[in-house]
């Protein structure tokens, strides 16, 4: 065969594997919006009034939906959901029991990496942080968010983003926060071959939908360092004059209006 049919061949597969993964997910009970955000702009980065959770909101409505999940990496918090304008933002933190997750490149294991992209996340692996709550598996953590969507009024499938918000290295290689926990949901509720499409897909998603993307990715370093330092602390008192002003303002515009 040339290599001009060859190519034809190489095609036809993608789409038919791109067509079977659409047609799979958009008759589930999960719909996958990708990546939410590149860094942190304020800590705590997800409550009511904060520009990413403003943009969730939107987000979730956009696709006519009252509530919507944002998966992290565990590094403290609660992790409460709440109420964010006409949705309700349902949050989880995964937390990686063989380690501590991939905060940086610089400490990920490639070969763990690759068996989990292969053959999916191992079961038990992970455990789960969500209002205040540690789940020991992932059937327990489902059925707290399942629960907390029909509670609000939840009707077809439950928008999901990873926070991708990225602490320490390049945003735009890191995929950041709530990466594999997205992976781990897509496998389990499509299979491997849709989680590989919508986890690619989603990465580029705050390109076209995050309006800060600009400024988090022309600026990275200052506001990692300044989250780094405790700058973008809900009660901090010095102003990083690197940081966006119109950021700047609005953060002080939520810390006075948030109830915490």
């Amino acid at each position: 065969m040339s290599k001009k049919g060859w190519s034809l061949v190489a095609l036809t597969i993608i789409g038919i594997i791109i067509c079977y993964s659409y047609v799979t997910v958009s008759n589930g009970p999960i719909e996958p919006l990708g990546r939410l955000a590149f860094v942190k702009l304020m800590n705590p980065d997800m409550y009511p009034g904060h520009p990413h959770s403003v943009l969730l909101s939107q987000e979730a409505q956009n696709v006519g939906s009252k509530c919507v999940l944002v998966l992290q990496l565990y590094g403290g918090s609660n992790y409460r959901s709440y109420q964010e304008g006409n949705v309700f933002i349902i949050e989880v933190a995964f937390i990686d029991t063989q380690g501590e997750g991939s905060i940086s490149l610089s400490q990920v294991n490639f070969l763990d990496s690759l068996k989990v992209a292969l053959f999916g996340v191992p079961p038990n692996r992970y455990e789960y942080m969500s209002d205040g709550t540690v789940y020991p598996n992932y059937d327990a953590m489902m059925a707290h968010v399942e629960t907390l969507a029909q509670e609000h009024g939840q009707q077809g499938p439950l928008p999901m983003v990873f926070k991708g918000t990225v602490r320490v290295g390049n945003p735009m290689i890191t995929p950041g926060e709530g990466f594999p926990a997205y992976f781990q949901i897509l496998t389990n509720t499509y299979g491997i071959i849709p989680a590989w499409i919508y986890t690619f897909i989603g990465l580029f998603e705050p390109y076209f939908h995050d309006p800060y993307a600009y400024s988090e990715l022309s600026n990275y370093t200052q506001w990692q360092d300044a989250y780094n330092q405790g700058l973008l602390d809900k009660n901090y008192v010095q102003v990083n004059t690197t940081a966006n002003h119109e950021l700047t303002q609005l953060y002080r515009n939520n810390d006075a209006t948030y109830d915490s």
